[in-house]
């Protein structure tokens, strides 16, 4: 299973360029190298249908192609480029029967931007970190352009694998990853922080990862049944962090203070929160609308990470700030649905009505409502909306698109789902047919073996017939 890693192996070089036309070079250490020329030549399909071509000349220096430029400043990037080891790891890993034969593949190192969690039917689980990971001088920051006149910034060897912060086995049983840090993968016996440089994550932890350690911590006993039902466990870390300084704004307010009497309402309903979700749930439904508005209120740098504004969101926003981004979550509500006090379930929906890749929504048209929530508040189970709002109700479009469970051992048993159907055709039956399941987190038997096909089988389909 993959899941994106935090890990820094992109990095931009900011190239000194002297000289004119085909004499120019780059500022390396004390001499000027030669810049790279090369042309490249693009065809392309006109309005007409006739092919055309266009030609390009690209500069390149040994950190990489140049690909922009900083006011007068030329950047190239430096990546991975090993096409042929990419593919040959993503394929040869499908074939692998154990961790020996995985560990082996991952040396081809061409995996760039997957932490991988494994297990296999011996009882082997392991986190395994991106195995592209170059030797960088951990001075320099290289979340943001360094200088590429600097020899010292040069990218060195790859790491190897011994040198990445990976989890085999480890003796408390589990191993997770939620896209945040290594760090916590495998919760007393992860790898600690202080051992790796800093660009083997530049992410950090999330909501959803703290979640999932205090499911696991201390767990033994592991079922199929007992998994599925975690994985739609409904508390949120992040609500419980960040409820408690709104509400405790609130009470500092001086007692002649209007906003006391204009927000006492939802403030005495969140006050009893025990800060999970469901169809029911007043408290998700104003918390997700105060968060929201937090948020544009914390206005975080496009470039920030996500993790980190989340876990900074309520330290770094004042008492009045979040006092008024719930009086503006409240009238957003009101605005809506003609009233504050409105369930969850009645807020957020699942709707699949279209096969366009950028979906259509209705208030009009049937939906279903979905008790779970945003990932970011630490939910496992995770919808939200990542397209501009034009409807009256939050329709998910990004999330858990796909969950599974699988018990490895002499026979594979799983469970699954995905979000709508399996066809991507409004006209199938299967367009739709497990948008209910989905919601209900009652995920559906994987098929294995022949035998569990019997009457479940619609038709049957042998290549050249």
């Amino acid at each position: 299973m993959h899941t994106t890693s935090g890990v820094d192996n992109v990095d931009e070089f900011v190239e000194t360029i002297e000289g004119e036309g085909k004499a120019r070079c780059y500022r390396y250490g004390d001499s000027c190298r030669p810049l790279g020329i090369r042309s490249i030549t693009v065809k392309y399909r006109t309005k007409s249908g006739k092919i055309a071509s266009r030609n390009f000349t690209t500069y390149f220096t040994h950190d990489g192609p140049v690909i922009r430029t900083d006011g007068d400043r030329w950047i190239a990037i430096s990546m991975m480029n090993r096409p042929v080891e990419a593919l040959q790891q993503s394929y040869y890993r499908t074939k692998a029967t154990e961790f020996d034969g995985f560990i082996r593949v991952a040396q081809l190192r061409a995996n760039s931007s997957n932490d991988t969690i494994f297990a296999d039917d011996k009882g082997e689980i392991a986190y395994l970190h991106p195995q592209f990971v170059p030797r960088r001088d951990d001075r320099f920051d290289y979340t943001k352009p360094v200088d590429g006149s600097d020899p010292a910034t040069d990218w060195a060897s790859l790491h190897r694998l011994t040198e990445l912060p990976n989890v085999f086995s480890p003796p408390n049983g589990w191993v997770q990853n939620t896209n945040a840090w290594p760090y916590r993968a495998a919760g007393a016996f992860s790898p600690e922080q202080k051992n790796f440089p800093k660009y083997m994550d530049q992410v950090g932890e999330n909501w959803r990862g703290l979640h999932a350690q205090q499911l696991l911590a201390n767990s033994r006993n592991w079922t199929l049944e007992r998994l599925n039902q975690i994985a739609y466990d409904s508390y949120q870390p992040g609500f419980a962090d960040y409820v408690p300084r709104l509400i405790q704004a609130y009470d500092h307010l001086p007692k002649a203070d209007k906003r006391r009497a204009q927000l006492a309402g939802p403030i005495a309903v969140l006050r009893s929160w025990d800060y999970r979700w469901s169809n029911a749930s007043v408290e998700q439904a104003i918390a997700t609308y105060w968060g929201e508005a937090l948020l544009k209120a914390l206005n975080p740098s496009p470039t920030e990470e996500k993790n980190r504004y989340m876990d900074r969101l309520g330290r770094d926003t004042s008492p009045a700030q979040q006092l008024q981004a719930l009086a503006d979550g409240v009238a957003t509500l009101t605005r809506d649905f003609g009233r504050w006090q409105v369930p969850w379930g009645e807020v957020n929906r699942f709707q699949r009505i279209s096969d366009s890749i950028v979906p259509d929504f209705s208030d009009d048209a049937p939906s279903i409502a979905v008790p779970f929530a945003s990932a970011k508040y630490g939910s496992l189970a995770s919808i939200e909306l990542r397209i501009p709002k034009t409807t009256r109700h939050i329709y998910g479009n990004y999330g858990n698109t796909f969950s599974a469970v699988v018990e490895f051992g002499p026979r594979v048993r799983a469970k699954a789902i995905s979000a709508g159907g399996e066809s991507g055709d409004p006209k199938s039956p299967h367009f739709n047919d497990q948008a209910a399941r989905f919601a209900a987190g009652a995920l559906r038997d994987v098929y294995f073996y022949p035998e569990q096909l019997n009457g479940h089988t619609e038709r049957v389909y042998h290549p050249g017939e």
